[in-house]
């Protein structure tokens, strides 16, 4: 999949959603030749994530805008600072302003929130997933906003790994039953996909354990105590992803039982908005 691709549909898509047949204040009241700047001005501390994609949404709409980056994607950022400048058509500016601040206030909260989570167990050799638990259609932004502030992105969607989870488990006929098909799956039809298959108790691992044929195991709603159990049967032969349950109270507990991974969908959907705005610059 061509992330490029996406984020230009989801440009095109966003701002026929905004404009329709028309932005009609922006056309009553300002000339369609007026040129013009704007200043994006941080209102909140956190994590800058989003500049990239607001260059390519002025861009999308006016090609020969002139964007300027003050600051970069991932940079810590404090009140009163300026992220970019922007010089295109008056139009072009109110015409993509609210799209710009949409996307780079969620995603700056995203990152945000993805590096308190990284902080939190930066001694560890730990690192923190995200999950498909992101908003329909801007999955793409949300994904790259964990990147940015420090997280790993786990599979994009459906089409890029086999993850057997509980429902697909049971409706298999077993956890056994599920690795085999889906291994003969791969080979046939996907070599070198990866697998990974949820497990629920410490039988479920030895169950894997013994059947081979993943690459990852997923041990959800594990306390610690049972995580390290695991790691100890484990041994080193498959990644690991911890799931379930685990917050920024408890995360370093978790990340020091050695797991390779700890998945979060909090990161995504608990994130709140950072404040931004873009002002016109009258010259």
């Amino acid at each position: 999949m061509d992330h490029n691709k996406q984020l230009l549909e989801l440009i095109k898509n966003a701002l026929a959603e905004d404009i329709g047949d028309g932005d009609h204040t922006t056309l009553a009241a300002i000339a369609p030749t007026a040129k013009g700047k704007a200043v994006l001005k941080i209102k909140e501390t956190g994590i800058l994530a989003g500049m990239e994609v607001a260059e390519t949404i002025f861009h999308y709409m006016q090609p020969d805008a002139v964007f300027t980056a003050m600051k970069k994607d991932g940079e810590p950022m404090k009140v009163g600072e300026i992220a970019f400048e922007v010089a295109a058509n008056v139009h072009t500016i109110l015409q993509c302003e609210r799209l710009v601040l949409n996307c780079m206030q969620r995603m700056s909260g995203i990152a945000t929130l993805t590096h308190t989570y990284v902080e939190k167990i930066k001694e560890y050799k730990t690192k923190i997933l995200d999950t498909r638990k992101t908003t329909p259609n801007f999955r793409l932004l949300e994904k790259e906003a964990v990147r940015i502030g420090g997280g790993v992105n786990h599979r994009f969607a459906l089409y890029d790994m086999i993850l057997l989870k509980d429902n697909h488990i049971d409706y298999s006929g077993g956890i056994e039953k599920a690795i085999d098909k889906a291994y003969d799956y791969v080979q046939a039809k996907k070599p070198g996909m990866k697998i990974e298959v949820e497990t629920r108790s410490i039988d479920d691992v030895k169950k894997v354990i013994a059947t081979g044929k993943v690459n990852r195991i997923l041990l959800d709603n594990f306390t610690p105590a049972q995580i390290a159990e695991a790691l100890k049967l484990i041994n080193g032969k498959y990644e690991t992803e911890a799931s379930g349950g685990i917050n920024l109270d408890n995360i370093e507990t978790y990340a020091a039982t050695g797991v390779d991974y700890i998945s979060s969908g909090a990161i995504i959907h608990h994130a709140v908005s950072l404040d931004l705005s873009l002002k016109a610059v009258l010259l």
